[in-house]
């Protein structure tokens, strides 16, 4: 049995997976007009549409005695604020928000969590990794940028015009949140009860620092927030403020964590719809990581040494706007570093201040991780 957070050796001919794991989905999503769709007596699924990509999120509001918990928020925008109000006018009884979780920091699940917590009186329940990774790390970049991040993206193998280009946009992102002044702290492996049913909190890592996901072992519900989802995979990535950070074996060992629920879990993701087959959709996403290993490993056997930005094209040949860059040269590095910790590639600084990869020996045994050199 491999050991958490590893995965197999690489195939022998990488091919593009998509997702076509044989999940089932047995309610139709609500419209991201104020409607739900009652999931499981006292769950109320809801989708609050977002202006990017991604054009929803998934939230959920549960039954909770006398008032409601409610999990995620949306974007930090007015039309987010219009679709809360008109959620709690039609659908909360005239009873109140008592508590918010957030699942995790990203502007779609906490960007409304201030305003939440002063519009509707709700105590704000989340992580502390989580709760300061919002309160420390999320604003507009500062000009100019510290030499620590162009440090780290210089390394990576971008050029200078190409950094500032990806911040230049970060700069103008509107969706900057405020930040509540205080949290009730959520801990792995605490249960919670709300209303009548005792939820579990599932922590996960490797896409946010600690995920939090909330699993009902009797009626076997797992909200999942963006932990599972189940067409879309979870940006995992490197970032400046933990370059040496291995994120990807902590992905993979939070999948291992959600591996052994329930066959038959009803799983509430945080974006496209609410499903069964948990199982299988681990294991498509175990394997989808397998195969971007596999295509970096290629790449590498065929380069013989090449930048991050280099295999980043290899990874990700399809992007569109700078912030695509900015994930996919942090989700190349996660798969780096992975390598790298595995034994498998070395890391060289050149002379350009940019780091070099190269396979080291054949892939499938494991050593100590490599220490960074001077070329």
């Amino acid at each position: 049995m491999a050991e958490a957070g590893t995965l197999p050796a690489e195939r022998t001919r990488p091919e593009r997976l998509r997702a076509s794991a044989p999940l089932h989905y047995p309610f139709e999503p609500p419209a991201a007009d104020a409607s739900v769709v009652e999931v499981a007596p006292g769950i109320l699924w809801a989708r609050i549409a977002m202006p990017i990509a991604l054009d929803h999120i998934n939230v959920y509001l549960l039954q909770d005695g006398d008032g409601w918990t409610v999990v995620d928020t949306g974007l930090h925008t007015e039309a987010t604020r219009q679709t809360w109000e008109q959620l709690a006018a039609r659908h909360l009884q005239g009873l109140p928000i008592r508590r918010l979780v957030c699942t995790h920091s990203h502007y779609d699940h906490a960007g409304q969590a201030a305003w939440m917590v002063e519009r509707f009186g709700a105590e704000l329940w989340m992580s502390f990794g989580e709760y300061y990774m919002l309160r420390g790390f999320y604003g507009p970049p500062p000009e100019p940028l510290p030499a620590h991040t162009l440090r780290f993206y210089q390394r990576a193998g971008m050029a200078g015009e190409q950094i500032e280009r990806v911040f230049a946009s970060l700069r103008r992102d509107p969706f900057m949140p405020p930040v509540p002044d205080s949290f009730v702290r959520l801990r792995h492996g605490d249960r919670l009860r709300i209303g009548a049913r005792d939820w579990q909190v599932i922590v996960g890592e490797g896409h946010s620092p600690e995920h939090v996901c909330l699993y009902d072992a009797q009626d076997r519900i797992l909200i999942a927030g963006d932990q599972l989802l189940p067409r879309i995979t979870s940006n995992v990535l490197v970032m400046p403020v933990e370059p040496e950070a291995d994120p990807l074996r902590l992905w993979l060992a939070s999948l291992e964590r959600l591996a052994p629920l329930a066959a038959d879990t009803l799983v509430l993701p945080s974006h496209q719809g609410v499903f069964r087959g948990l199982r299988e959709r681990v294991q498509e996403l175990q394997e989808h990581h397998r195969q971007q290993l596999d295509l970096l490993r290629a790449a590498l056997r065929q380069k013989k040494r090449a930048s991050a930005w280099e295999l980043m094209q290899v990874q990700f040949p399809k992007r569109r706007h700078p912030m695509d860059d900015l994930m996919a040269i942090g989700e190349t590095l996660a798969h780096l570093s992975w390598l790298r910790h595995q034994g498998q590639v070395s890391r060289t600084l050149g002379d350009d201040g940019a780091h070099c990869f190269e396979l080291t020996r054949p892939t499938g045994a494991r050593e100590a991780p490599d220490t960074e050199t001077q070329a």
